[in-house]
């Protein structure tokens, strides 16, 4: 069967589809450090209302998911990333009436608007990383963009957690002392700190989104896919992507694993301080997810395909997950913050995995099957304000239960449900 058109080498497609994965590292895990800063600047009583933060980033791919695929339809994949590239600017821009005001809800606007430009770019970027090269080695391209993701994840944290946090601890004791109008300027300062970043994050997406328009990436037609005359398992041609039952299990297996991964990244600044742990060394803790993800690349990049399967890799790093989690749960202090950072290893290869498996054999369908992947990512929005809310509820440590059930779906996943409605 004949397979969507592929550039003949595709090193200068790669460099760029990795320096795209590099933005989406900087602005994503942005979040981590946003949650318990706007939580001091905007004056937030509950964990609840604090991952709200996540939830207007991530469920803005829910929403723009399904119009991005019929944008891409219209622009193709390079202008409709050079379009989500500016679409993020905006967003970017508009944290900076958010901050003069320390408006909390013009803030989760912003998100939204930089996450519905991701959402289009994500949605052209993955199944082009996909299906520039040979399926089965998909995940090994993926991992070596996600290295460049979680780079950017780290540096994002470093510098914002530096400009944000720095001197967290000492204001936050010192707001208990202020009269109203030293505290309110107090906050207004602490507000004011994003302005400049969010500004220089503006014109660089601007500038990448005129470079994508110049470059050579190429457009990849996935319309006359092999498989648009498919036959299923039952003999009958598949006309609609619902006839794709693994697919449809990728797409439930993508949302709990980005649900787990947002989880893991996002709350641990908050865990530590729950634990006691000022929040100059908290900080940090992010980094340390994300230097556990990029190790896993790091093994994925060595290991796919030569020595494993794309669905080997999705079962360990399953396994792990539960594991971990559990660790987590039952011991204390910086023993469970490192076991919440170690998720990292048990998610890095769940995305590298999850997408290209998910999206195999789709023909014609991809670009609309990418958009419900894509979707997907939504379980970023709602698993952590389902945490946020356990956690208010009970106690930071036992609302990582969630994470469990979550695992042992990818699981499943991994060793039967990808095979799903496929011809054996």
């Amino acid at each position: 069967m004949s397979q969507p058109a592929r550039p003949a080498n595709y090193t200068m497609s790669l460099v760029i589809i990795g320096a795209l994965f590099f933005i989406f590292g900087f602005i994503t895990w942005i979040n981590g450090t946003l949650i318990p800063y706007l939580k001091i600047a905007c004056e937030l009583k509950t964990d609840f209302q604090a991952y709200l933060v996540a939830t207007a980033f991530f469920i803005a791919y829910t929403v723009m998911a399904i119009p991005s695929s019929f944008v891409l339809k219209k622009t193709g994949y390079k202008k409709g990333m050079a379009l989500g590239l500016l679409i993020m600017s905006v967003g970017a821009i508009l944290f900076v009436p958010a901050a003069n005001s320390r408006n909390f809800n013009l803030f989760l606007v912003a998100l939204f608007v930089i996450g519905s430009g991701m959402a289009l770019l994500q949605t052209a970027s993955n199944p082009y990383a996909t299906i520039i090269g040979p399926i089965e080695s998909a995940a090994m391209r993926i991992s070596i963009v996600g290295i460049c993701n979680k780079v950017a994840g780290i540096f994002a944290g470093l510098i914002f957690g530096y400009i944000a946090l720095n001197d967290a601890d000492t204001l936050i004791a010192n707001l208990q002392t202020m009269d109203s109008i030293t505290k309110e300027a107090t906050l207004n300062e602490l507000a004011a700190r994003v302005i400049i970043p969010y500004i220089i994050i503006a014109g660089v997406l601007i500038l990448f989104a005129i470079g994508i328009l110049f470059s050579g990436l190429p457009d990849i037609d996935d319309s006359k896919g092999g498989d648009e005359n498919q036959l299923s398992s039952a003999g009958i041609a598949k006309t609609s992507v619902f006839q794709f039952p693994h697919l449809v299990m990728g797409v439930i297996t993508l949302f709990l694993y980005v649900g787990v991964e947002v989880i893991a990244g996002d709350t641990i600044i908050n865990y530590g301080k729950s634990l006691g742990i000022e929040l100059s060394t908290a900080r940090y803790f992010t980094q340390a997810t994300l230097a556990f993800m990029l190790i896993g690349y790091i093994i994925g990049i060595v290991t796919i395909p030569k020595y494993i399967s794309q669905s080997t890799a999705l079962k360990f790093c399953a396994i792990l997950g539960v594991i971990f989690s559990l660790l987590a749960i039952i011991t204390t202090g910086y023993v469970s913050v490192a076991f919440i950072a170690a998720l990292g290893l048990a998610n890095s290869l769940m995305w590298p995995a999850i997408f290209p498996l998910a999206i195999s054999g789709l023909g014609k369908f991809t670009k609309i099957g990418s958009a419900f992947l894509i979707m997907a990512i939504a379980g970023g929005a709602i698993l952590p304000l389902i945490y946020g809310k356990i956690s208010d509820v009970w106690n930071t440590q036992q609302a990582y239960w969630i994470m469990v059930p979550c695992y042992l779906f990818i699981l499943y996943y991994s060793m039967k449900g990808y095979k799903a409605g496929k011809a054996v």
